[in-house]
Parts: structure tokens; sequence; C-alpha cells
């Protein structure tokens, strides 16, 4: 596939927050989007918008259907996710199986959809986003699992996948400041202090930034980078300074 030809990249949790910021700056290199999510976003959306809940697989299965029979879907951006915060003593196992099914299952489900197009084109970009939590992260049990686990299929699916022109990646964020991030901590609060405290640059990232590293992911510029996970988190993963 040549720079110069139309590239349809598809993104989960399309609706808000790195998701949203995604589609935003995908569209503005021109790229055309597909977003999916389970809730409208709230500012139009710069492509087609598929309402689907993600957690039900015949659901998914039918729209995938639908899409692919429309559109030659060429990209995949694996952002969908849930979260859930819960000691190892208070894991509710039910919990367990619904983060490690929506943060896993879609992201095969999908990425299986497409091959076939990304095959016949030669060319296609994968990117699953993880998170800083699959280095470790207390109370997090079921989402850093998740999380290690999209590292995981990332790995295996460029091994698979190297010869066919088809790349697959992962970005690993860190605290970025999102509307989900604010519904959990109060901005200007003592907990975001703390948060803030515990990244070297002492800030959090922002959406915007996320998007920056999908797009080189998807980019041509791209193309002998795979298997990679690019941790983006103001130097959470390397430790905290000390200055």
């Amino acid at each position: 596939m040549s720079s110069n030809m139309p590239r349809t990249t598809l993104i989960t949790g399309a609706s808000k927050g790195i998701g949203r910021a995604t589609a935003d700056y995908l569209a503005q290199q021109g790229h055309q989007i597909i977003g999916v999510a389970r809730s409208l976003p709230k500012a139009p959306f710069p492509g087609e918008f598929v309402t689907v809940d993600l957690a039900n697989l015949e659901q998914t299965e039918s729209v995938l259907a639908e899409l692919t029979d429309r559109y030659s879907i060429t990209g995949l951006v694996n952002n969908v996710g849930l979260s859930q915060s819960q000691s190892l003593e208070e894991i509710n196992l039910l919990d367990l199986s619904t983060v490690l099914d929506l943060n896993l299952r879609p992201a095969v489900q999908i990425a299986q959809a497409l091959l076939p197009m990304m095959k016949q084109s030669g060319w296609g970009r994968i990117v699953n986003i993880s998170s800083l939590a699959a280095l470790g992260l207390a109370n997090r049990t079921s989402y850093g699992a998740a999380k290690a686990g999209l590292i995981s299929l990332t790995r295996t699916w460029a091994l698979e996948l190297a010869k066919t022109g088809i790349t697959v990646n992962a970005i690993a964020p860190g605290t970025i400041e999102t509307e989900m991030f604010h519904e959990k901590v109060s901005p200007g609060s003592k907990e975001e202090q703390l948060y803030s405290s515990m990244i070297p640059m002492g800030r959090f990232g922002q959406p915007k930034e996320i998007a920056a590293a999908i797009a080189f992911f998807c980019s041509e510029e791209a193309a002998f980078i795979t298997g990679q996970t690019l941790f983006v988190d103001g130097g959470a993963s390397i430790g905290r300074s000390l200055i």
C-alpha cells in the first residue's frame, strides 16, 4: 500500500478519552475513521460511529460483519477496556472474568475479522492499548493481568504476521487526564497530588499525547517496528525522580 492510499482505521472505545483523541488525531492525518463504543460521543465524531456493547460477543460479531462488508479496514486500535480496583482478598471472580474478557476478547475477535482485508492489502497496522499497570500496581490484579495480556498478544501476533506487511505494537499509557480519571480522582485533591508526585515529569499525560504515539505506529514510517510496547508515562515506568 502506497503512502497516498486512503487508510481506514477502526478504533474501539472511541467515544471519549484516549479513543476519541486518537480518532480526531488520525482523522487530521487523513485516515477514514470508524469508531465503536457503548456510549455515544458528546461532540460530533470525525467519521462513522457505531454504538455497540463490545462486552457482548454476538453483538460485536454482528457489527463486524456489517462493517467488513462495507469497508476495507487496514488499521485497528484496540482501546476498549475496563478497570476494577480490588485487593487480592476482595476480588470477585465474576468481576475478574468481566475485566479479562472486555480487555482481551474484543481485541482477538476484531483482529480476526480484519485480518483477511489486511492480508489482501499486504499492509496493516494493529495497535493494542495496554497500561503502565501491566508492570504491577496494587489493587489492580484483574486490570494489570489483562493489560499484560495485551502486551503478550502484541508480541505473539507480531511474530505470526511479520512477513505479511502487518505490524502489531502496543502503547502503555501512564496516568492520563481523561474523563474516566477525573471521575475517580477529583481535580486539586490530595489524591491527585499523590498521583502526580509519582510521575518523574510531575504532571499527567494528555490524551492527545497518547494519540500521537498511536499515530506513529500507524504510519508508513513505522513499517520496520513490530512487537514493541512503548510506555508513554512521563517516566513512571523507570522509577521516581528524587531530585
